[in-house]
């Protein structure tokens, strides 16, 4: 009998496994991989129906239009200083209550806090805007009624600029925070328990093990996770961002992705949308770059994401 060769054993072995992978490749190929050749556009004034052949090549005529737009220094600061908050809050909330989790000792409290605080992950964010529209509402809503009746006037909280950013952290803390927690409970789990018991004899208080025991071992994993983080700061929330933008709040809500997709989709400039979105990827890419080298500097370690 002809014996196989290990790469048709390991396919017959695990075909299940590779054939489950088949739809994510075709995701990452079609969505992901594909598209990079039109990029080539954002260098012609592309015409859809026309193609590369029949456009005319530019070179960098979009590229400096976007650069030299009177946009384009407040697309990036809003988008810089939206995103890197987001970061800070939504980056430090899961690490806090996956924390809180740990110290939780009843199993079956525990598991229901975590299901309790993984359930909005799966609301889905149209969703989450028209519930916000209601409970912020300046006639109906819950929150303004509750000041009508403390005798204050009512406030219009996603019209005005100010409110924007903190309604967007504080319904991303709650959707996220749980979801997000996973990965440090999982971190959590493979922390030595003889470390805790011997500080317990040292006469260590809970907040001395957490402080000098829990945070270090997972720090990590949080390195790990901000690096990835830092990679979507250019890279905002766009459908929640979209559903809750108006006329009054665009002056803080109108970011680079926002922006791309309303030249691109919406007003039809392919080339110059496309010109925008490179750059927005090329800085998001050069971020991580930057944030992985720095989590290999801080924590001493080759550990990194890449």
């Amino acid at each position: 009998m002809k014996q196989l060769s290990p790469l048709v054993r390991d396919w017959r072995k695990n075909r299940w496994v590779y054939l489950m992978m088949v739809p994510v490749a075709a995701y990452f190929i079609l969505f992901k991989y594909i598209p990079m050749g039109y990029l080539a556009m954002s260098f012609y004034d592309f015409k859809l129906l026309r193609g590369f052949s029949g456009s005319k090549f530019v070179g960098l005529k979009h590229y400096v239009n976007f650069f030299s737009s009177s946009s384009f220094p407040t697309l990036l600061v809003n988008t810089v200083v939206f995103n890197f908050w987001a970061i800070i809050v939504q980056s430090l909330a899961p690490i806090v209550l996956a924390l809180l989790l740990n110290e939780v000792r009843k199993p079956g409290l525990k598991k229901a806090m975590q299901t309790i605080s993984f359930l909005p992950y799966f609301v889905s964010t149209v969703v989450i805007v028209s519930m916000l529209n209601n409970f912020l509402s300046p006639s109906t809503g819950m929150l303004n009624n509750l000041r009508k009746s403390m005798g204050l006037e009512t406030v219009y909280y996603l019209g005005l600029p100010q409110y924007f950013r903190g309604v967007n952290y504080i319904t991303g803390v709650w959707q996220m925070m749980g979801w997000n927690s996973v990965v440090y409970i999982s971190a959590l789990t493979a922390v030595d328990q003889e470390m805790y018991e011997a500080a317990m004899v040292d006469g260590a208080s809970r907040l001395q093990r957490l402080w000098h025991i829990t945070v270090p071992s997972i720090r990590m994993t949080i390195a790990i996770m901000l690096t990835l983080q830092v990679g979507n700061l250019f890279a905002a929330n766009v459908e929640k961002v979209l559903l809750l933008q108006n006329d009054l709040n665009l002056s803080v809500s109108e970011l680079l992705p926002t922006f791309v997709y309303k030249q691109g989709l919406v007003n039809g400039k392919y080339s110059y949308a496309t010109a925008a979105g490179l750059f927005t990827s090329v800085v998001s890419c050069l971020l991580v770059v930057l944030a992985n080298w720095g989590a290999k500097k801080i924590s001493s370690s080759e550990m990194g994401v890449f």
